[in-house]
């Protein structure tokens, strides 16, 4: 497991050299909870929210989110992907299936089924760390 986190940041910095895995994952998140707020960040991932904060922080500065305020409560903001921020997630994302393809071209199709239900297996298994500071 962790030759393969290795290879997983390893790989989001070769896909797009400013974007690390914590940030392609924050994008991604916000991507599929269509924004959220920061602290939202924190808890979904268990850090700190000065952790978020700098990767927000950075994001911002790269163009790639926004703030925006919420419509139902005007003291809250939420954070949007930008246009850029889409365009660079969906770059990523697809050399990232890409390169899987090419991993996995030339598995027999029941190697590639029974590695598809491990998969399915272990992230059904998958509970968010509660509390603080969990992960960084």
């Amino acid at each position: 497991m962790t030759v393969f986190a290795r290879r997983a940041r390893a790989s989001a910095g070769r896909m797009h050299p400013e974007l690390s895995l914590v940030s392609y994952t924050l994008l991604g998140h916000l991507e599929e909870s269509g924004g959220c707020r920061a602290t939202d960040l924190a808890s979904h991932y268990a850090l700190d929210k000065s952790t978020v904060s700098r990767q927000v922080a950075a994001l911002e500065r790269a163009g790639l989110i926004e703030r925006r305020l919420d419509p139902e409560d005007h003291r809250v903001q939420v954070l949007h992907l930008t246009e850029a921020g889409t365009r660079i997630l969906a770059q990523v994302t697809e050399s990232r299936r890409e390169a899987f393809r090419e991993r996995l071209t030339g598995w027999p199709e029941e190697d590639l089924e029974r590695f598809a239900a491990y998969l399915v297996h272990y992230n059904s298994a998958y509970e968010p760390p509660v509390g603080k500071g969990a992960a960084s």
